[in-house]
């Protein structure tokens, strides 16, 4: 009888998006796979290849009772579906879903990345979130991290046994899909790059800082801006904010796409100020895959992706001149410096970070805990 494996995320959109060459591996390996995430507009995509099923969740609330009914849907849903193993990623799914799991005697498989704004700030909401993580993973049978300052934050906080624990290259880069296009510029505008959704504390303030002070001197430099606007988070921009920024010519806002490869494409270097916990950020992951050098943060996560001075530059967290200085080093290179720094940060990406490494991964976990 083929065994069920089941993936579930907090978005379906990140599902599409991030999940959907392991689940069509798993698939190809030969278990049947079901996908179980809040519906969006990406749901439909995803029930046309996948046996798809809705679950209601306040991604950023901490309502006790919101959690409880999380919890619930979880447990009815599992066991309607009755799968063998369930891969959960993000935090509810991890929490929650880890639970319903265990009262069903059901085999889990958890990906912890991208602790964002909760452990930035150690507060009490901090250490509640960490008493669940506690609990919750004493009953996962494996946990991956997508970066050493996760894991040893972790282990050495004894919130998960290490010997369940492995780490991952991120969520891994397709190498094949996202390769280097050569571009040719339409004119000779030099173009950076921000790619998040948008919010503060993915540095997108320093980076308008950072594009205030590089205009003063090289005034026909381009500054963009792709992802969600005026989401809901409590470190969203708004679009009068954003708005503000555009009528006063520090950026040009691009809004969403579904075809990210071609924006990456269009630039000539990709930034990512962030001071979010970050697992590994796949923007960075697919910039460096399309061979174009970074600039993002020594901060956690981010600085997994660059060598400093080698495939990009590191620059201090919350730091806006500092940046500004690492742009206006990009700014001066030679085309062929920059060439050989996104060469580098392609070949970084094919031996480090490639996507079968991390799907390898996964179905030899599904195996080892099933048999």
């Amino acid at each position: 009888m083929t065994k069920k494996i089941t993936i579930v995320s907090n978005t379906s959109w990140s599902l599409y998006n991030f999940r959907l060459e392991l689940a069509r591996n798993i698939k190809n390996a030969g278990y049947e796979v079901v996908l179980i995430a809040p519906r969006d507009e990406y749901s439909d995509r995803l029930s046309q290849e996948f046996e798809y099923h809705d679950v209601w969740m306040n991604n950023k609330g901490t309502n006790p009772k919101e959690d409880i009914k999380t919890t619930v849907q979880f447990y009815k849903l599992y066991k309607q579906i009755k799968p063998d193993a369930v891969l959960h990623y993000t935090i509810k799914p991890n929490i929650y879903g880890t639970i319903a799991c265990d009262l069903l005697g059901i085999k889990t498989v958890n990906n912890i990345a991208g602790l964002g704004t909760l452990f930035i700030k150690q507060n009490f909401v901090t250490k509640i979130a960490k008493g669940l993580y506690k609990y919750s993973q004493s009953k996962a049978n494996k946990i991956f991290f997508q970066n050493n300052d996760d894991y040893e934050m972790f282990t050495s906080e004894r919130l998960v046994e290490r010997h369940k624990c492995d780490v991952l290259p991120g969520s891994g880069v397709d190498t094949l899909r996202f390769e280097a296009i050569e571009h040719h510029r339409e004119d000779d505008t030099f173009r950076f790059l921000l790619i998040a959704r948008m919010l503060w504390d993915k540095g997108v303030g320093e980076y308008v800082e950072a594009a205030r002070i590089i205009k003063m001197n090289y005034p026909n430099i381009q500054f963009q801006l792709l992802g969600f606007l005026d989401v809901a988070n409590n470190s969203a921009i708004s679009k009068e904010q954003m708005q503000e920024w555009v009528d006063e010519g520090l950026i040009n806002y691009l809004g969403v796409s579904d075809n990210v490869k071609n924006e990456i494409a269009k630039a000539d270097c990709i930034v990512l100020p962030s001071f979010y916990r970050e697992g590994t950020p796949r923007t960075l992951l697919e910039a460096a895959s399309m061979a174009k050098p970074i600039i993002t943060t020594d901060n956690v996560g981010c600085r997994d992706v660059v060598d400093d001075s080698v495939n990009g530059y590191l620059c201090e967290v919350r730091n806006a001149a500092d940046l500004a200085d690492r742009m206006e080093k990009i700014i001066n290179l030679s085309e062929d410096e920059r060439a050989a720094m996104g060469q580098a940060g392609r070949r970084k990406m094919i031996n480090e970070f490639d996507e079968k490494i991390v799907i390898d991964k996964y179905i030899e976990a599904i195996e080892e805990i099933l048999t």
